[in-house]
């Protein structure tokens, strides 16, 4: 028993002896816009704005080979198939505002069930979403402006994201 306890004592003090210290690579974290992607993204938007406006708030304009920090401001476009957004940074990479316009989203339900509601044997033609956001203030503007058919009769209206008519 004695030997036993031993042999577990040497074995417990000298195992500490051959660790190896491994050292890491320096990791990059990239700074993430969390302001602008907590305002803008919502889970109930066409997927392909959703991707880009997350692509918007991780975007680092000091990573770009035409950073240079005596410009105090970069205006930046981004486009996909269904429309275009443009963002400004400051010169340390933060997001002041953007624009974003696009063309034939998928609504979010409550647009479409307020459209229900208001508006029932009409069909959405064409629909265009605009979001605006203002870093100052931590305030985003969504809008879609909607053209509604029925039969020959077409009206044009604009609600906010909840379907609120403007």
């Amino acid at each position: 028993m004695k030997k036993l306890f031993l042999f577990l004592l040497v074995c417990g003090l000298t195992t500490p002896l051959f660790a190896q210290v491994i050292e890491l690579d320096t990791v990059v974290i990239r700074p993430i816009k969390y302001k602008y992607i907590y305002e803008v993204v919502d889970d109930d938007i066409d997927q392909n704005v959703k991707d880009l406006q997350i692509k918007l708030g991780k975007f680092d304009v000091t990573k770009e080979e035409y950073y240079n920090d005596e410009y105090d401001s970069y205006t930046v476009s981004f486009y996909i198939p269904k429309g275009y957004a443009v963002a400004t940074y400051d010169k340390d990479g933060k997001l002041l505002r953007t624009i974003e316009r696009y063309k034939n989203v998928k609504l979010p339900f409550a647009v479409s069930q307020a459209l229900l509601e208001r508006f029932p044997n009409w069909i959405v033609d064409k629909d265009i979403y605009k979001v605006s956001y203002s870093e100052p203030k931590w305030e985003s503007k969504k809008i879609y402006k909607l053209k509604l058919t029925n039969g020959e009769k077409t009206i044009r209206v604009k609600t906010d994201q909840y379907g609120n008519f403007l």
